[in-house]
């Protein structure tokens, strides 16, 4: 990407070059032939690589985007907005699953330290230990795969085996799940519901049913269905009169206003940091009249919690890069490697080092401005509207791009979707 700045380089690739030594963070590589974990196209003589990693130096805000940028949020074009309140939830592991767990997590912590570097074992602990409390069954052998020298080819290697617990069995955080559910009803609010494993180990389904089962009316909303018809689909639910929906965050980070569902549940969070700064923000829209409220569930001392703190961590540099401080200030630009890498350390080295997942959030909702409306009183049930999303009027902004929505079939073409994104407004 060329910068557009004032720098007084030519446009071109050693100029580009230059920028990216002067604010980005570049990591080299230094291969040298016997080395350990050499590559084995490494051969004879001495390598150096060099990438760019996550972060920036603080000289890119003060030199280049300081007098150059300007930072619109909601806040700043309504003052009529309602509260808006982030918390993380703790939830403590039953005996069983706590068990084994903590084996699963020591034989993927030793895999890692004997194939240090190897991304197919970083990958599979990240994606392992996010997915398996909330679904401890039907995991299998956990398979990661190296280079062979001798046979010139990748051979695949045991990382570790997963326990399969009962599948039927109602465990701690789906309690406190359902508990959080039905004293938001009590108090008249609907809920929006978003897990992040859908597929080969889905846990919206087995949701669903615990929340039929509770006398709970919810229903899932699949990216099979087309984009331009969501806004229908969640009329149509609200119709029937649906107490809570489940998805997964992508489906809905953008294009959405959210109105009649002014409680946001994070069953499970992902790590993707665009991704959950926009879909925590779909009941937060020009037009909200009722206080908003967002809960990220995570088991206490597992890689969830850990993962929550770190994305809680990244949000401060990217609202660091909007001139939104918190007490790190400048020196939080330069973090911490991308998640996977971050979780991989974390794992190895920094276990139970640090600060809580919690008071990082809290550090972000001080960021916040305090201009919002503050509602004494919210109604028992919301204002009555034809409309269960409500409509936006067309802005000159133009949405975020959704292009890494991985899980969504939509056999409608790519001019339809930005046809039906185009009127909204999206500024987080």
């Amino acid at each position: 990407m060329r910068w557009g700045f004032s720098t007084g380089f030519p446009a071109v690739e050693s100029a580009v070059r230059v920028v990216h030594k002067s604010v980005c963070r570049l990591q080299h590589h230094l291969w040298v032939p016997g080395s350990g974990h050499c590559p084995a196209r490494v051969k004879t003589k001495t390598t150096v690589t060099i990438k760019r990693r996550p972060g920036a130096s603080p000289l890119l805000f003060g030199k280049y985007l300081m007098d150059q940028c300007a930072f619109i949020s909601l806040e700043d074009i309504s003052d009529a907005l309602p509260s808006y309140r982030e918390e993380v939830v703790s939830v403590t592991m039953d005996k069983a699953l706590r068990a084994a767990y903590d084996d699963l997590e020591e034989e993927i912590r030793q895999c890692l330290k004997e194939h240090r570097g190897n991304s197919s074992v970083a990958s599979t602990m990240l994606n392992a230990l996010l997915a398996w409390p909330d679904h401890p069954y039907a995991f299998g052998t956990l398979y990661g795969s190296e280079f062979n020298p001798e046979t010139r080819c990748r051979e695949r290697f045991v990382i570790a085996e997963t326990v399969d617990l009962d599948r039927c069995e109602i465990y701690a955080k789906e309690r406190a799940l359902v508990e959080e559910v039905k004293a938001q009803l009590a108090r008249g609010r609907k809920c929006q519901i978003f897990a992040v494993y859908t597929h080969k180990h889905d846990v919206t389904a087995p949701l669903e049913q615990l929340f039929l089962n509770e006398g709970i009316r919810a229903a899932i909303l699949r990216a099979s269905v087309p984009t331009h018809k969501r806004e229908v689909w969640y009329r149509e639910q609200l119709r029937r009169g649906i107490d809570a929906c489940i998805c997964h965050p992508k489906i809905v980070e953008t294009g959405l206003d959210l109105l009649d569902f002014p409680t946001i549940l994070f069953h499970e969070t992902g790590y993707s940091l665009h991704t959950l700064r926009q879909a925590s923000r779909r009941s937060w829209r020009i037009g909200q009249h009722r206080p908003v409220e967002v809960k990220f569930f995570a088991y206490k001392g597992t890689m969830q919690e850990v993962c929550l703190r770190l994305m809680g961590k990244k949000l401060l540099v990217a609202l660091a890069m909007e001139g939104k401080f918190a007490s790190e200030g400048l020196q939080a630009i330069d973090g911490d490697d991308d998640m996977l890498t971050a979780m991989a350390r974390e794992l190895v080295q920094n276990k139970g080092i640090g600060e809580s997942a919690d008071s990082v959030w809290r550090s972000l909702g001080a960021l916040r401005p305090l201009n919002s409306r503050q509602v004494d009183e919210e109604p028992l049930s919301p204002p009555d509207t034809d409309l269960a999303v409500a409509d936006v009027p067309t802005s000159r902004f133009e949405p975020i791009s959704n292009s890494a929505l991985v899980d969504a079939v939509i056999p409608h073409s790519r001019s339809s979707r930005r046809a039906a994104e185009s009127g909204q407004l999206s500024l987080f």
